[in-house]
């Protein structure tokens, strides 16, 4: 029997009083009376490393924090810890408690049982499965969610995404049993309607979830709807290892080769503190040769295609980071977002960064037609659904993960865990053949059209063509091109695909100037966003139609 001892800095601290003598006798992790009560919320896992793991519930009396655990049911071993009053200035409003209570010494892939006791309430044996060590290189699958608070015309919608879409979709696809299965639960913000009412989290976030959060950690950060309350900080256990002062406002946490990175957009954290830290964990991980990517999320996007006015500006900074550390490093990166009740896939031109709203779990779609809308270059998918993401995530000598939505489709037209993205991204990725200028037809006319046309794509990997760059400029360099165009081979906007048909082999111009000598090049991206590169320079004259 083992009891292992937290020392917390948080009120109401209770440590576990651990026998020396043998026989044992039975651990009691409080020694105060533990008056009658019952579980309000249900246990759930948060910060798991291969050889540990923080297990949380919430009673509505009680101080006692004891989970016994062990390989068998047997248990066999117990683990105390400490106890977070929700609400201590206000306890007359919501007087329950989260107990918080780490499991150490763990030996990395293992299935353990669990089982939570806080006097009379004692749950039943649950398990988790420890994520392998780094050095094993291991397989990892990461489901991402956003928005799921409540809408009340569709008020089962987040139970229905988390169970009828994410177990069965992952029962499906990879195995009955999720904490096997899955390697951890990321939530980009606006996990419930009100972050300050403590019914809401207790009904509509983590009732749904039953079956799911039990099994998988979640690693959450906060959306504008949480409000800054203290209940999202004190519910979770977040890595601790933001800049002083703000702790679990950002966090990073390493999972196999991929560095989860958890940021908070929200007005008053958009901070250059926050921007220098996450500097910081990009270049940390670029020197890590166990590291191959870097997964990060946020709630508000640079961004959105179908909700102009959520857009902001300040995530475009994180962008920036990520997209210069993506190129200078060799490691592709996400960063995943919500706000926007919709779905929407972007990459960046010039960068191997994918950008990925992944709503909506519960928040009522924002649809076509409703708000403002705009037809970014760097997004080719946008669909107004209910789903999730799940990507899978390779190591060893050839890394990639790859990407797809599950939708559950739309309250007119549901759909049943339908793929309607995807995509692999491979860190190792031999580009596309340089495309060659064939011709320039039309340029002699006055009627403003010129059609410049390449040759057919090929790439080395038999990957198929993802986009095509087309530019026109004077032939003494493209550093100011006339025509800067990029076509990419989908573009799924407002409910149709404005690029079907497009074999992205040419392309028509317009407004060129009139009796001028002209050069024009292209290049290749295939699916996985390498680029070839740029053709040879054509050159060309344009008809002066004034004389």
């Amino acid at each position: 029997m083992r009891c292992l001892a937290r020392t917390l800095v948080l009120p109401a601290l209770l440590l576990c009083g651990c026998p020396t003598e043998a026989p044992p006798e039975p651990v009691v992790c409080d020694f105060a009376d533990q008056p009658a009560g019952g579980f309000v919320v249900q246990p759930y896992l948060q910060t798991m490393t291969p050889t540990s793991a923080w297990i949380l519930w919430e009673t509505n009396s009680g101080n006692e924090s004891r989970v016994d655990w062990g390989v068998t049911e047997e248990l066999g071993n117990t683990s105390c810890g400490g106890t977070v009053p929700l609400n201590p200035e206000l306890p007359e409003l919501s007087p329950t408690r989260v107990h918080e209570v780490q499991l150490t010494g763990l030996t990395p892939a293992t299935t353990y049982r669990y089982r939570v006791t806080t006097g009379d309430a004692v749950g039943e044996i649950l398990h988790l499965r420890t994520p392998a060590a780094q050095s094993a290189e291991a397989p990892l699958r990461l489901v991402a969610i956003s928005d799921s608070q409540l809408d009340e015309g569709r008020p089962d919608q987040l139970r229905e995404v988390l169970q009828d879409g994410v177990l069965a979709f992952s029962a499906e696809q990879f195995g009955p049993d999720p904490a096997t299965e899955l390697t951890a639960l990321l939530h980009a913000g606006d996990l419930v309607d009100n972050g300050w009412y403590h019914d809401e989290w207790v009904e509509t976030f983590f009732a749904p979830g039953d079956g799911l959060f039990q099994h998988v950690p979640l690693y959450p950060v906060p959306g504008n709807h949480e409000g800054n309350s203290p209940h999202f900080f004190r519910y979770f256990h977040l890595p601790d290892d933001a800049t002083a002062g703000f702790s679990e406002h950002w966090w990073s946490h390493d999972v196999g080769n991929v560095r989860l990175i958890g940021l908070d957009s929200n007005e008053g954290y958009r901070r250059v503190e926050q921007l220098d830290w996450l500097q910081a964990m990009l270049d940390d991980a670029c020197g890590d040769d166990g590291l191959d990517f870097v997964f990060a999320q946020l709630h508000h996007p640079h961004r959105s295609e179908v909700w102009t006015p959520g857009n902001l500006d300040w995530t475009g900074e994180v962008i920036a980071r990520m997209e210069a550390f993506s190129s200078a490093c060799g490691k592709p990166s996400i960063h995943f977002f919500g706000h926007t009740h919709a779905y929407s896939r972007g990459q960046s031109r010039d960068h191997v960064h994918l950008m990925v709203n992944v709503a909506s779990a519960g928040g009522r779609l924002d649809r076509w037609g409703e708000q403002p809308h705009e037809d970014y270059d760097e997004f080719s998918v946008s669909q107004d659904d209910y789903g999730f993401v799940v990507v899978e995530v390779e190591a060893g000598a050839e890394p990639s993960f790859r990407l797809r939505r599950v939708s559950r489709g739309t309250p007119e037209a549901p759909l049943d865990n339908a793929v309607r993205d995807d995509l692999t991204i491979r860190m190792v990725n031999q580009p596309p053949a340089t495309p060659t200028a064939l011709s320039t037809a039309g340029h002699d006319g006055c009627d403003g059209d010129t059609v410049l046309a390449a040759s057919a794509f090929s790439d080395p990997d038999d990957d198929l063509q993802g986009a095509a760059h087309w530019q026109v400029a004077t032939c003494d360099g493209f550093d100011l091109p006339l025509v800067d165009r990029w076509r990419q081979h989908e573009n799924q906007f407002g409910g149709e695909d404005t690029q079907a048909g497009d074999d992205l082999a040419d392309e028509v111009v317009s407004g060129l100037p009139g009796g001028a000598e002209l050069c024009w090049r292209v290049r290749y991206r295939d699916r996985g966003l390498a680029w070839s590169g740029w053709s040879a320079p054509e050159a060309f004259t344009t008809i002066d139609c004034d004389r």
